[in-house]
């Protein structure tokens, strides 16, 4: 028989090409052998998406620094990794679009929850994965003080933030998907608490690359944190500029709604 991916000759005993490592597909497709691989590929102890999400947990430097020193296959690459986290986050999106009328995006009960944020929210669900993914660039770019000890230039950092962005969409979506269910009015409180957590696991996978102590950690992660925050509120208001240009939403969109308190 033959490899049906490089056309290398196997062994009939063969279950992965010695060639180019393609598993040995025998049987034709059918829904117990497609969910089979599905389960096989995305949630096997042994399989690279496992054992990535759980180390960028317990060691998010090797996870990182293996990718960008050249072992590729102990992890999964971040390409795929983010890959994942967008398909799940482009789920709550979803969620969040069937589930409008019940979210309330005024959480500091300021009474401005017009058709303004209505209009942004339904613009920002429509972009939430090319938005997802700017924040990558802004992040390498926010660090450029970090990780000095390990002399990366701005590819490497992308690479870093990847990683990191996409671990955070990853362990927030099953919670994402709890509140969304079960009280989709608490969830805009809920997304502010999880901002949190992406700064705190951002800080966290800087403190274990860096290898920084003392002072001059505390200083350097004060100051990413302090410019990614600028640079993400100035990126931020991208989007209302945009809808006002091009006269989807007007100022007096911004105006409270009636009720407000």
């Amino acid at each position: 028989m033959e490899c049906k991916n490089c056309g290398h000759n196997l062994r009939t005993d063969y279950r992965y090409c010695p060639d180019c490592g393609a598993k040995v597909i025998r049987n034709r497709i059918t829904f117990k052998n497609l969910w089979y691989d599905v389960l096989e590929r995305y949630f096997n102890l042994d399989n690279t998406f496992v054992k990535t999400f759980i180390h960028l947990f317990t060691q998010p430097e090797t996870v990182i620094n293996d990718y960008i020193s050249g072992i590729r296959r102990k992890y999964l690459n971040p390409i795929s990794y983010l890959g994942i986290a967008l398909t799940l986050s482009g789920f709550i999106a979803f969620l969040m679009t069937k589930l409008s009328d019940k979210l309330n995006f005024d959480v500091f009960n300021t009474g401005n929850a017009g058709q303004s944020s209505e209009k942004i929210m339904d613009y920002t669900f429509d972009f939430q994965s090319l938005i997802f993914i700017f924040y990558i660039p802004i992040m390498a770019a926010a660090s450029w003080l970090n990780f000095q000890k390990k002399q990366y230039n701005f590819s490497e950092r992308v690479v870093v933030f990847m990683y990191t962005l996409a671990h955070y969409s990853l362990f927030i979506f099953i919670p994402s998907i709890v509140i969304l269910f079960s009280k989709p009015e608490l969830y805009a409180k809920f997304a502010l608490l999880t901002v949190v957590s992406m700064y705190v696991y951002t800080t966290y996978v800087i403190k274990k690359i860096s290898k920084d102590t003392g002072i001059e950690f505390i200083a350097r992660a004060l100051l990413f944190c302090a410019v990614f925050t600028l640079l993400y509120l100035a990126t931020s208001l991208v989007i209302p500029l945009l809808l006002l240009l091009t006269g989807e939403i007007s100022l007096h969109d911004f105006a409270p709604t009636k009720g407000g308190t």
